[in-house]
């Protein structure tokens, strides 16, 4: 992926790789903002679906961003795994969800390098991550290991865990959006979900369940109805409370 702008009608919007290194490893994120803005801005980390940094998830960070945010896209797999279909996806991301202990690795990774490499445009001080999907799932992994940030906001993510009592380490609210008829994530998830944060007792966190809405709601690309499909009234919803969050969070920095 190369420096770049995204579409016309969105010229200000900057797409720029970040190389970074893990156990000697390299990894390509990528740092999405609007240039046309000035001054630092809060910060986003955004792990995307499991298809990795792709154009698509730059749009998605793009459209994240807006001109309140500038967001680094984290690199969960490596800079040599990008998957070319669902199957390598699937692989990719069962390989990931397999070792939890590196999955937070990875996202934290990207968190530190966020904070190296942004510069001028970014709000140190006004961090949070955000993930979709099987990044949803690693933004709630990455919660429960004690990330320092000020939120952290799953879009119809994976909600299991091997360690329920992890979440005891979680330092900033939580915001799940969710498909209430999401048939990636059982009634059985969700419901432990809840057990799990109910047990963390001082935990800040918010579940919301949106009728009718299933797997993948915000992507735009997502045709599969009933099982992954594009839900515009949702996606509007579940970005205009992730919002509602932030705003509250950072404002109280």
């Amino acid at each position: 992926m190369a420096v770049s702008m995204i579409g016309a009608a969105q010229a200000a919007v900057v797409v720029q790789p970040v190389g970074y290194e893990i156990d000697g490893e390299p990894f390509e994120g990528a740092l999405v903002y609007d240039d046309s803005v000035s001054g630092p801005r809060p910060g986003l980390v955004m792990v995307p679906n499991w298809l990795g940094v792709t154009d698509r998830a730059a749009e998605k960070a793009a459209r994240a961003a807006g001109q309140k945010y500038v967001v680094f896209v984290a690199d969960m797999y490596g800079k040599a795994t990008r998957p070319a279909d669902a199957n390598e996806a699937k692989a990719a991301a069962s390989a990931v969800r397999g070792d939890r202990p590196l999955m937070r690795k990875r996202a934290q990774a990207a968190v530190d390098v966020f904070r190296e490499q942004a510069g001028e445009v970014l709000d140190e001080d006004r961090l949070a991550a955000i993930g979709f999907c099987f990044g949803g799932g690693s933004v709630l992994e990455l919660a429960r290991s004690g990330a320092d940030l000020k939120a952290f906001v799953s879009f119809h993510g994976n909600l299991d865990t091997p360690n329920p009592d992890d979440a005891k380490a979680i330092k900033a609210p939580v915001l799940v959006l969710h498909g209430a008829d999401d048939p990636s994530v059982p009634k059985e998830q969700v419901d432990a979900f809840i057990v799990e944060m109910q047990g963390a007792e001082d935990v800040d966190w918010q579940f919301v369940g949106y009728g009718g809405a299933v797997h993948s709601f915000t992507d735009p690309y997502a045709n599969v109805p009933g099982r992954n499909e594009y839900n515009p009234t949702v996606a509007r919803r579940a970005f205009a409370a992730m919002n509602d969050l932030l705003d509250e969070v950072f404002a109280a920095n």
